[in-house]
C-alpha cells in the first residue's frame, strides 16, 4: 500500500493523544491518529468514565436507603446489575462518538490499527484491511498502560479481576476481596460494597489511599469502615488458592499468613506502560521500567518523537496527559509553550466519600524543610453540607509560613473532586493566604469551607 504522508502521527486515541491530534488539527497540522482498540482509550472505555457510572448508581442505591432521613419514603429499594452495567456501556459509547464527531470535525484522520515505528518518520500499521505505512516529521507516542499483574495473581476473569471484568461482571459477588488501595482499588471496593459485598481491602502500605496526606487517610478509613468494608494495612497477600466457586487468599499481616475465603478477587496492583512492540527501543528511545523516559516537554530525546500520558510516567492521571497533548501539539508548532507542574496537577478519587488533593502532603512539606501554617475545617461546620446530609468530611490546607505560598490542599467529604479545582487554580497563580482570604466565597456553598481551611492555618476561622 502506498505510504501516506502528514505533518503529525499520533499513536493512541486516549485522553492524551486524542487531544493531541485535535490541538495540532486546529492549528493547521495534517494529523492521523492510529487507535488498536476504541478511541478514547482505556479512561473513556474502560476506566474514568465508566466508572463514573457505576459509583452514581451505587450513590444513588446508598440514598434510597436513606430517604427517611429526608422526609421521603422508598419501598424496597434494589438494583439490576445487568442494568447498571448497561448504563455504563452506554455512557462510554456515547463518549466514544463524541471523538468521532470531534475527529470529523477537525479534520483528524483515524485509522483503526497496530502500530510500530519503522524508522524515523515512519509508521506501519497493521489493520484489518492490511499494513498501511505513515510517514511524518513527528511522532507522538500516548498508548498508555494496562493493570500490572503480580505472579500468583493474575486476573482469569471468573474468580480474579482486572479493572476491566469489574466494570462488566457477570455476577454480583458476595464476598470481595480488593487488592490495592489506590483510586482504582478503593473505587471498586466502594461500589461493590455499597451494593452489598462483604468486602476487605488489603494495603501492602501503612495506609489506605497511601499517596494522600496521612488526616485524609485516616478520615477516610474510618467512613470506610463505618460503612462496613474491612481494612487491612500492613498486609500483602502472597498466594490465591482457587477452586470452584471460591478463592483463598493468603494474607501476610504482622509476620504471620491468615487465610481467608473469597468469592471474587479484584487485583489493583497499579499499571505498566504500554511500551512492546513500538520499536521504541530500536529507534533509540529509552524506556525505564516500562515507561518512556523524556524531558520536561515530553521530548525522548529522538529527534521528532515525544511521549505523552501514562507511556510517559507519573502522575497517571488523564488530565496530565490531555494537558502534555495540547502542550506537545503547540511545541511542535512552534509555539511558546510552559511545562507541566506535576505538583500542580490534582488527584481525585471517587469513592465514597470522595478524596481530592494537590500539592504536598504535610508530611512531604516538612520534609522538603517548610516552616509551616496547617489549617482544618470539618465539614460538619458548613451549613450546605449538614443541609444535603453530608456532614462528614474536611478539608486541610498546608501553607509556607514564611511566604503564605499555597503548598498543599487535601480534601475529603462530599464533591471534594469538584471543589479541589479552586485550589488548583490558586496554586496556578502562586496564590498566598492573604489572596485566598480576600476572595468571597458564595453562600450556603461547600466552597465555604475552603475559605475556613485557609482561615484557620491563621488562627481566624469564624465556624469553628
Amino acid at each position: 500500500m502506498a505510504s501516506q504522508s502528514f505533518d503529525l502521527i499520533v499513536i493512541g486515541a486516549g485522553p492524551g493523544g486524542y487531544v493531541a491530534a485535535i490541538r495540532a488539527a486546529q492549528l493547521g497540522l495534517k494529523v492521523v491518529c492510529v487507535e488498536r482498540e476504541n478511541l478514547g482509550g482505556i479512561c473513556l472505555n474502560w476506566g474514568c468514565i465508566p466508572t463514573k457510572a457505576l459509583l452514581r448508581s451505587s450513590e444513588v442505591f446508598h440514598l434510597m436507603h436513606r430517604a427517611k432521613e429526608f422526609g421521603l419514603s422508598v419501598e424496597k429499594a434494589g438494583y439490576d446489575l445487568d442494568a447498571v452495567v448497561k448504563r455504563s456501556r452506554g455512557v462510554a459509547a456515547q463518549m466514544e462518538g463524541g471523538i468521532k464527531h470531534l475527529f470529523k470535525k477537525n479534520k483528524v484522520t483515524p485509522i483503526m490499527g497496530e502500530a510500530k515505528i519503522t524508522a524515523k518518520g515512519k509508521v506501519s500499521v497493521k489493520t484489518e484491511k492490511g499494513t498501511e505505512e505513515l510517514s511524518a516529521k513527528n511522532i507522538v507516542v500516548a498508548t498508555g498502560a494496562r493493570a500490572r499483574e503480580l505472579p500468583g495473581l493474575e486476573a482469569d476473569g471468573d474468580l480474579v479481576w482486572t479493572y476491566r471484568h469489574a466494570l462488566t461482571p457477570s455476577r454480583m459477588p458476595k464476598k470481595l476481596l480488593v487488592i490495592g488501595s489506590g483510586a482504582i482499588g478503593i473505587e471498586f471496593a466502594s461500589f461493590y460494597n455499597t451494593l452489598g459485598a462483604d468486602t476487605t481491602v488489603v494495603e501492602v502500605m501503612d495506609r489506605v489511599l497511601p499517596v494522600e496526606d496521612k488526616d485524609i487517610s485516616a478520615f477516610a478509613k474510618k467512613q470506610f469502615e463505618k460503612q462496613g468494608m474491612k481494612i487491612m494495612e500492613k498486609a500483602m497477600v502472597k498466594q490465591l488458592d482457587r477452586a470452584k466457586g471460591k478463592v483463598t487468599a493468603h494474607v501476610e499481616v504482622g509476620g504471620k499468613v491468615e487465610k481467608m475465603e473469597f468469592d471474587t478477587v479484584i487485583s489493583a496492583v497499579g499499571i505498566v506502560g504500554n511500551v512492546e512492540g513500538l520499536g521504541l527501543e530500536e529507534l533509540g528511545v529509552k524506556i525505564d521500567r516500562t515507561h518512556v523516559v523524556t524531558d520536561e516537554f515530553c521530548q525522548t530525546g529522538v529527534e521528532g518523537v515525544y511521549a505523552i500520558g501514562d507511556i510517559a510516567g507519573a502522575p497517571w492521571l488523564a488530565h496530565k496527559a490531555s494537558h502534555e497533548g495540547v502542550m506537545v501539539a503547540e511545541h511542535i508548532k512552534g509555539m511558546h509553550v510552559h511545562p507541566i507542574k506535576p505538583g500542580s496537577i490534582a488527584g481525585c478519587t471517587y469513592c465514597h466519600p470522595q478524596v481530592a488533593s494537590v500539592g504536598m502532603t504535610e508530611a512531604k512539606a516538612k520534609e522538603a524543610g517548610y516552616e509551616l501554617k496547617v489549617g482544618k475545617f470539618p465539614f460538619i461546620g458548613n451549613g450546605k453540607a449538614v443541609a444535603l446530609g453530608e456532614p462528614e468530611g474536611m478539608v486541610k490546607t498546608v501553607f509556607d509560613a514564611k511566604t503564605g505560598e499555597l503548598l498543599g490542599a487535601h480534601m475529603v467529604g462530599a464533591e471534594v473532586t469538584e471543589l479541589i479545582q479552586g485550589y488548583v487554580v490558586g496554586r496556578q497563580l502562586e496564590t498566598t493566604e492573604e489572596d485566598l482570604m480576600h476572595t468571597v466565597f458564595p453562600h450556603p456553598t461547600l466552597s465555604e469551607m475552603m475559605h475556613e481551611s485557609v482561615l484557620e492555618a491563621y488562627g481566624r476561622a469564624i465556624h469553628i
